[in-house]
């Protein structure tokens, strides 16, 4: 059982073949919605990037989601933190998630920018945050490795990267919870997912590669790792 897990695995996920309808990428994105809510990612950034504002004492904070899809994951950075100014932008390449993020535009405040996390279309050091979650699973390894050393250069103060552990405890744990309340397409993609994934010394072998002097990989539920840097 563990040998299969030794090496991430290559495998496209239909999310990245395109290979799923209209019908299950909307229940997709209202499931995804309520994973990040509810288990991974609100738990992770809470205790990493919104920890790390709060403790900086600034009012004021710039913050880049690379991969941001229609902005959900910067609308809960924004709950987390009522008290702070923050300036919220969703770098997205897909034209449907931006134009969702755009028609929200006015209520939510985030603000659209079509771009890839291997080049960013940014100075050094311009924003103060640069984040991604469940990103990186999805990039070859030479692209992982470009992802981050892209947002340790535009970041000033830190980057958060949140991900998914490969591990089977967590592989045969979201199999099993998946299939009580999670469609096929999502059940099979995430669970693909964690295939594909990286561990926390793979992570940091990568970030070394990629020039991050100073960089820590922490555990967080629901089989996720943040892995952070400057």
């Amino acid at each position: 059982m563990f040998e299969d897990f030794r090496q991430r695995s290559y495998d496209l996920e239909r999310l990245d073949t395109g290979d799923y309808t209209r019908k299950e990428y909307d229940r997709w994105q209202r499931e995804m919605r309520f994973i990040h809510g509810w288990f991974g990612e609100k738990a992770a950034l809470e205790k990493t990037l919104v920890k790390d504002v709060r403790e900086s004492r600034v009012q004021y904070a710039s913050i880049l989601d690379i991969g941001a899809g229609t902005g959900n994951i910067l609308k809960l950075v924004r709950e987390m933190l009522p008290d702070r100014d923050v300036f919220a932008i969703a770098g997205e390449m897909s034209d449907d998630a931006l134009r969702t993020v755009r028609k929200e535009q006015k209520k939510t405040k985030i603000q659209p920018l079509k771009c890839t996390g291997l080049k960013l279309p940014f100075a050094d050091h311009s924003v103060d945050y640069a984040i991604c979650t469940l990103l990186l699973h999805h990039l070859s390894d030479e692209d992982a490795v470009g992802l981050i050393r892209e947002m340790c250069r535009v970041s000033l103060r830190r980057f958060y990267i949140v991900d998914l552990n490969r591990h089977p405890f967590g592989y045969y744990g979201f199999k099993a919870l998946g299939a009580l309340f999670l469609q096929r397409f999502t059940r099979e993609d995430g669970a693909l997912s964690i295939k594909r994934s990286f561990t926390a010394d793979e992570m940091l072998a990568m970030a070394k590669k990629a020039g991050v002097s100073e960089v820590k990989v922490q555990h967080s539920r629901a089989n996720r790792l943040v892995l952070s840097g400057r």
